[in-house]
C-alpha cells in the first residue's frame, strides 16, 4: 500500500456521512447549520463567504449562520481513521473550536461596566486578549461583537488611566484588530483621546508606547478627513515619541516596524513634515535604514523622499554625509518601489544642492542609473533616473564617454 492514501482507488471507501456534501472530501472539523445538515468547518464557511445564503443540500434558506460542531461525528470519523491506520490513513487532530460569541459579549461586559473591581475587569480583557491572540477566527468573532467600540470606551475612561496593566492589555487587541472608519472617529474627532494617546507615547514601558504608535497608526490610516489628520500630526509630541521608538537602542524588531509605520503615516501630511525634521526624523531614517527588511525598507525610502521634498528636510539630508551614499547604494538592491524612492529623493537633493551632484557621481551614481534605465523597473523610477542623468550632465566625469545624446530625455516631464 502507498504511504498516502488515494482516492477510491486502493480498496478503501470512506463512509458516505463521513464526506462532506459539498467538497466530498472526509470531514476534518464537521459542524451542523441551522437546517440540521452536517458540513466540513472549511466547506461551508467559503460557501457562505462567497455570498451564498441558502443550505447546499436542502437549498433552504440560512436563517441563522451560527456553526455548531458535530463532536459526536468528528469522533466516529476519528475512529474510523484509526481502525484504518493500516491503509495509510491518518487520524484526524481534534480542531480548536472558535471563541464563543456569548463568552465574548460577556467578557466585553465585564470589563466594560466600571462598577467591577479592577481586578475583575484586567481579567476580563486578558482572557479577551487571550482569544485574540489564539487565531484569526476568534479575532473574527471578538470584532463582530463591536469589541473595538466597546474596548475603545474602557480605554479611555477615567477609571482605567490608573490602571497601567489595563492599559496594557488594552493595547494589545486594539493593535491587532483592524479599526473600522467610524471606530476611528472616535479617536481622531476626540482631541482629548488623541493627546491622552500621545502621552503614552512617553510610557516607560516600550511594549505600550509600540503598541500606542499602533493603534494611533491605524486611525491616521483609517481617518478620511484631511483635517483630523493634520490636526494629530500637528502635535510636536507626537514625533518625538514615534521617532523615540524608532530609535529604540535595544534590539527590538518589532518597534523598528511599528515606528517607521507611524512616522510614514504622519508624514503624509505635507503642512507638518517640519516637525518629524526638528524631532531627528533624518537621523534616525539614515541611521536605520541598513536594518530595515524589505517591505520596512521601502516605506522608509519612501518616508526620505516625502521629507527631501519640505526645504527643512532637504537642508538636514543634505547635511548628513551618509544620505547621498546610502541612496546611491540601495538602487537596484531591495525592490522596484525602493528604487523609485530612492531615486526621487536624490533627484530632490540633487536638485536643491549642487554640491550633491558631485557626491552622488563620486558615489557611483551614473552606473546605478544606467543600469535603472534599461531595467524593468517602474515608468516611475525610470522617468525619475533619466530628469537624474539630465541634471547631472555637468558632473559626469570627462572620461565617461557619455554625452548629452545618451539618454532620449526630452520627453521626461515632472510628475
Amino acid at each position: 500500500m502507498p504511504g498516502t492514501l488515494q482516492p477510491l482507488d486502493v480498496g478503501l471507501q470512506i463512509p458516505y456521512h463521513f464526506r462532506c456534501p459539498v467538497s466530498l472530501e472526509l470531514m476534518t472539523d464537521p459542524v451542523i447549520i441551522n437546517t440540521g445538515q452536517t458540513y466540513d468547518r472549511s466547506s461551508i464557511e467559503s460557501w457562505i463567504a462567497t455570498g451564498n445564503t441558502t443550505c447546499p443540500v436542502t437549498r433552504l434558506p440560512l436563517t441563522d449562520f451560527t456553526l455548531i460542531p458535530n463532536h459526536t461525528l468528528r469522533r466516529l470519523i476519528q475512529d474510523w481513521c484509526v481502525a484504518n491506520r493500516s491503509y495509510g490513513v491518518e487520524r484526524i487532530p481534534t480542531p480548536k473550536q472558535p471563541a464563543d460569541p456569548v463568552i465574548v459579549q460577556s467578557l466585553l461586559k465585564q470589563a466594560s461596566t466600571a462598577s467591577n473591581s479592577r481586578q475583575l475587569r484586567l481579567s476580563a480583557v486578558r482572557r479577551i486578549r487571550g482569544l485574540v491572540r489564539d487565531s484569526e477566527k476568534n479575532r473574527l468573532v471578538v470584532k463582530t461583537q463591536n469589541a473595538c467600540e466597546t474596548l475603545l470606551e474602557v480605554l479611555f475612561s477615567e477609571t482605567s488611566r490608573n490602571s497601567s496593566e489595563l492599559i496594557h492589555e488594552l493595547l494589545v487587541i486594539l493593535s491587532v484588530l483592524p479599526l473600522t472608519e467610524t471606530e476611528c472617529l472616535l479617536v481622531s474627532s476626540v482631541p482629548d483621546r488623541i493627546s491622552y494617546l500621545i502621552f503614552l507615547l512617553s510610557h516607560s514601558s516600550i511594549d505600550v508606547r509600540v503598541n500606542t504608535a499602533v493603534l494611533l497608526e491605524n486611525v491616521i490610516a483609517g481617518t478620511s478627513s484631511p483635517e483630523l489628520r493634520a490636526e494629530i500630526s500637528s502635535h510636536d509630541s507626537i514625533f518625538d515619541g514615534v521617532i523615540g521608538i524608532l530609535d529604540y537602542p535595544l534590539s527590538y524588531p518589532r518597534a523598528l516596524k511599528v515606528g517607521i509605520k507611524a512616522l510614514f503615516a504622519l508624514c503624509i501630511v505635507k503642512q507638518h513634515r517640519h516637525k518629524a525634521v526638528e524631532a531627528g526624523a533624518v537621523e534616525a531614517l539614515i541611521d536605520r535604514l541598513p536594518d530595515f527588511e524589505k517591505c520596512d525598507a521601502e516605506r522608509a525610502l519612501a518616508t526620505v523622499e516625502l521629507l527631501c521634498r519640505s526645504p527643512s528636510g532637504c537642508a538636514a539630508f543634505a547635511s548628513h554625509a551618509l544620505t547621498v551614499p546610502l541612496l546611491v547604494k540601495v538602487i537596484l538592491k531591495i525592490s522596484d518601489r525602493a528604487t523609485e524612492y530612492a531615486a526621487g529623493a536624490l533627484l530632490s537633493l540633487c536638485s536643491a544642492v549642487e554640491r550633491l551632484q558631485v557626491e552622488a557621481v563620486a558615489a557611483g551614481v551614473l552606473t546605478q542609473l544606467l543600469l535603472l534605465v534599461q531595467s524593468d523597473c517602474t515608468e516611475r523610477a525610470k522617468r525619475k533616473a533619466q530628469m537624474l542623468l539630465k541634471l547631472l550632465k555637468n558632473s559626469w566625469p570627462e572620461n565617461s564617454g557619455m554625452n548629452s545624446d545618451y539618454f532620449p530625455c526630452s520627453d521626461v516631464v515632472p510628475f
